[in-house]
């Protein structure tokens, strides 16, 4: 069996912890990219934690970058482009247990978690976080630069937008189409179309006024 190839994880942040155990026999962690230095000096998980100087020094590291949460996920665009990498040199990690099938198409630097299904002719964009027990149904697409939560249930023929964040526990109605930039809340039940920058939550799913 031929060696791991060495893989580096941005930033030190929840997601790229749990990225550690979706690594299964392809890849192997050498360590964390973080701008914080106290997380540098620290080290993570029994990981060196480093600048990002390491992105140029280690060109053989496949690189897996996962930054972004509810406060923070329209950011990620700028974020990743940001680090400068070529396409070619993301990794795609899929934990061992998790299921893509054979007709569903990935896109580069996608995580997909622990009991996720994709299912067939599903269409995951760029730079997208699949988090654990979440299934996404036939047909679906998925657009760059956004998050999927945990225990999402996401129907047939779906549409989600570049840059959008998807509560865990939501479930998501057949056919219905998010706008790029929006937010949904955990646990809601999107039974129709969500505007895009648009904040939805609740059973149904309801807009939300826009924080100031």
């Amino acid at each position: 069996m031929s060696a791991r190839r060495p893989l580096l994880i941005f930033p030190c942040n929840g997601n790229g912890l749990e990225a550690l155990d979706c690594l299964g026999d392809e890849y192997e962690c050498v360590g964390f990219v973080d701008d914080t230095p106290e997380k540098q000096r620290a080290g993570a998980y029994g990981l060196r934690v480093l600048p990002r100087a390491a992105l140029n020094e280690m060109r053989d590291a496949a690189v897996l970058a996962v930054p972004g949460g509810p406060a923070s996920y329209q950011a990620r665009r700028s974020v990743i482009e940001g680090l400068g990498i070529a396409p070619e040199r993301f990794a795609n990690v899929i934990h061992p247990g998790a299921h893509v099938a054979r007709l569903a198409r990935l896109g580069h630097n996608v995580l997909v978690m622990a009991g996720a299904v994709i299912t067939s002719n599903a269409l995951i964009g760029d730079h997208v976080c699949v988090l654990p027990n979440t299934v996404i149904h036939h047909d679906v697409t998925v657009g760059n630069f956004s998050l999927i939560g945990a225990n999402v249930a996401v129907a047939g023929s779906v549409v989600i937008g570049e840059n959008c964040y998807i509560g865990s526990g939501t479930n998501i109605m057949n056919g219905v189409r998010i706008g790029a930039r929006a937010l949904v809340g955990l646990g809601s039940n999107v039974i129709r179309d969500v505007p895009e920058g648009a904040t939805f939550a609740g059973n149904p799913a309801r807009p939300l006024p826009k924080r100031t």
